[in-house]
Formats: C-alpha cells, structure tokens, sequence
C-alpha cells in the first residue's frame, strides 16, 4: 500500500509540473536562506560566548561581600526595633584574607584550577601626560593554566616575569605609544611610589582598549607597588566544564564567604540580548518558510479538486479515507524533501561563500572572517522546519480529500 500512495502521489506532481517546481523553488530559496542566516547568527553567538569563556575568568572570587556584615546592634537585639543609619566601615588593607587557603579549598573542587591576581591602577608619564594602566599581579606559572594572555605573546613570554623581578609585559599598543620594545625600561608610578620596569614581553589581542591599558607584572611586584603584601583583591578561576560556573560559584561563596562572580552573572544583559536576538532571527527566517508553504497549499488543493472523481473510484475499490490523506500528505512530503535537499545544498553554498568574507569589527584592529556554524544542528533545524511547514500545508486539503464522499462523486459523474 505504501508503494501505491507513493506512485499516485508522485504522478499527481509529474502531471502538475510547472505549479510542482514553483513549489520546490520557493522551499529551496526558503531552506536556504533559513540555512545561511541560522548558521551566521549562530556561528556569531558560539565564537562570541568562545571569546568570552576564554579571555575572562569563568569565575572571579572578589575581595568583597555580597551582603555586608550584620551590625553588632542587629546581632545582639535580633526582631528587635533597632535601625543603623549610615555605617561607615573600618578602613583597611583591602584583599582577600588568606588567600592561600582559599585556593586550597577551591583546587580541591574536580576540574577547578584557580590562581590569584592582584589588580590596581598605575599611571605612566607620556610627554607630560599620565596616562592610566590597569596593573594586574599575578603567578607567571600559574596564569597560562587560568587566562589565554600566553597564546596573545608576540615577543617574549609569559614565563620571562619568573627570571625577572623587575619585568613587565604590556600590549604592543601601549608599546607603540611609549615607542618600547622589548628590554627597554619604563617609568610606573602607584600608591605614590614610582618603579622602573623593563619590558620582558609584548601581547597583542586585537582589541585596541585592551592592548593600550592592560599590563602585567609579577605577583609580588604588584604588592609591593600598590603596598599590600601578602594580599591579592581576586582570585580568577578556570573550570574544565565553563558552563557549570553559575553552580561551582554558589558553592565557592557558601564556603569562603567572598563574592564570586560567575562569567554568565557578569553578561547576564549580553546573555538575555542574544536570546532575544535568536527569537526574533528564527521568526523572521521561518516567515519565509511559511510564505513558501503558501505554494504547496496551492497545489496540492488544487489536485484535490481536479481529482475528486479520482477519488472517488479509490475509495470504491477499497480504500480508505486514511489513504486518501497519506497519498497527499505523500505529496508535501515529496515536496518538502525535494526542496529541503536542493535547499541545503544551496544554503551550504551561500555559508561558504559568506565565511569568505572579512570584516574589521569595532574594537578589532585585525580583519576577521564572518563566523559561520557549520554544525549538523543547523542543516537538521533547517529541513526540519521545511518538512513541517510542508506537512502542514498538505494536511488542510489532505483532510478534505479523505472526506469526499464517492457515492455522490460517482453519482454526479
């Protein structure tokens, strides 16, 4: 019976041939350009959420509180009616308190490698003007298992701060605007005392705020520029699964107390922003399947129409109404995989063709190729979404057509 429905619903097709290949032209134009779209503005959510896992920690232990300390007042009279107004807290040598034990604890967490950072701003004298640099302290042998700065070296490395107390590596902007290079010295000035540093290294990223105003020294170099020894402000950790920051963070915070800052905290406006803009992409691009499924509405109605007594002489010999429907549906499904396969190849052409091209983007000194997501995924959503949008167009003239009645056909005939 399979064999049959197929047969008569694919000479219902030949015999309409014209109004069949507009059909087939509108969902391959729709798969593709459903297909080409899809894979750019997923391909832009994965490298962007890939650049951001990989530059920024997955999780950053702050050296402050999420809420501050109750006041010995609430403490002593608790649900009694006491107010404090305008605490002033005690000032102090910010950092986290033994930091040494906090990355104790945090290593102890499988997949977890964390190492601390002292940051700070520091100025540099440039023909009479200071100019702001964010210093950051840190382990040279243990940032490269915690950060990607190491993969950005152009001159140097990361390593090279070890064998050099007084060394520092900066991004080749700012190397470009003090005119360094590498064993050169410059003058750092924070917390009102003023080093001499000689250039071991030199990053570039590509992003030009990032290469002017980022610099790094040795952990201990910083606390004793910014006088806070034996104190770091963060500790910035790396996760083997990024996507389980937001839990590993609650239970970094139950533990230690500081507040930890997960990377989807920290973009939870980008985050939201791209889930938007995938609502409103997906919408827009099956709009166009839709308006295609308009063509096989059309045809398969009108098969309906001009084959009643076809029909009709079916349903005499013996089959049923459920046959009648599955011999049209046969034919949007005939038409959906006939537009679905020359739609994927035609949006698998227009995603090479695309990935060709290159854009400087804002912040990026480099050109960059447009990012294309060349996943299984895409090509699968994309038919699919044709499929269906086929079906669904035969399934209204389908169902008339198992509801014709022969013996009035017949009679009429």
């Amino acid at each position: 019976m399979n064999n049959v429905v197929a047969t008569i619903a694919a000479k219902h097709l030949v015999a309409r041939r014209r109004q069949s290949l507009v059909s087939v032209l509108g969902i391959v134009l729709g798969v593709g350009f459903f297909l080409a779209i899809s894979a750019l503005m997923r391909g832009s959510e994965t490298d962007f959420i890939a650049r951001l896992v990989d530059n920024s920690p997955h999780i950053t232990v702050e050296d402050e509180f999420r809420q501050p300390h109750a006041q010995p007042a609430e403490t002593a009279f608790p649900g009694g009616a006491v107010e404090v107004r305008s605490a002033k807290p005690e000032t102090e040598t910010r950092g986290i308190r033994g930091y040494d034990h906090v990355l104790d604890l945090l290593r102890a967490i499988p997949g977890t490698r964390a190492s601390p950072v002292l940051t700070g701003q520091a100025l540099v004298n440039i023909a009479g003007e200071d100019v702001g640099v964010t210093l950051n302290g840190m382990i040279p042998s243990q940032v490269s298992d915690v950060t990607t700065i190491s993969q950005y070296m152009t001159a140097g490395t990361v390593e090279d701060l070890d064998s050099n107390s007084n060394g520092i590596i900066i991004g080749d902007g700012l190397a470009r605007k003090l005119s360094l290079a590498i064993g050169q010295t410059m003058s750092l000035s924070a917390d009102q005392q003023v080093r001499t540093l000689q250039v071991v290294g030199i990053f570039h990223t590509g992003r030009a705020n990032y290469d002017e105003g980022q610099a790094f020294v040795s952990l201990k170099r910083a606390q004793a520029l910014f006088d806070r020894p034996n104190r770091v402000n963060s500790i910035i950790v790396k996760l083997s699964d990024p996507y389980q920051a937001q839990t590993v963070a609650d239970t970094i915070e139950k533990s230690v107390g500081y507040k930890s800052v997960s990377w989807q905290e920290a973009t939870e406006d980008l985050m939201t922003t791209l889930t938007i803009r995938n609502i409103i992409m997906y919408t827009v691009v099956s709009a166009v399947l839709v308006v295609a499924a308009f063509g096989i509405y059309n045809v398969i109605s009108t098969v309906v129409l001009e084959k009643q007594r076809d029909i009709a002489i079916l349903k005499s010999i013996g089959f049923h109404a459920r046959d009648i429907q599955r011999i049209f549906l046969m034919e949007g499904l005939l038409l959906g995989l006939a537009g679905s396969v020359l739609g994927l190849t035609l949006g698998a052409l227009m995603m090479l063709a695309l990935s060709t091209l290159k854009f400087r983007y804002p912040g990026s000194s480099d050109p960059m190729p447009l990012p294309i997501d060349w996943s299984w995924f895409q090509f699968a959503l994309a038919a699919a979404f044709a499929i269906g949008a086929a079906l669904t167009a035969a399934y209204l003239p389908a169902r008339k057509g198992a509801r014709v009645a022969p013996a009035e056909i017949l009679r009429g005939s």
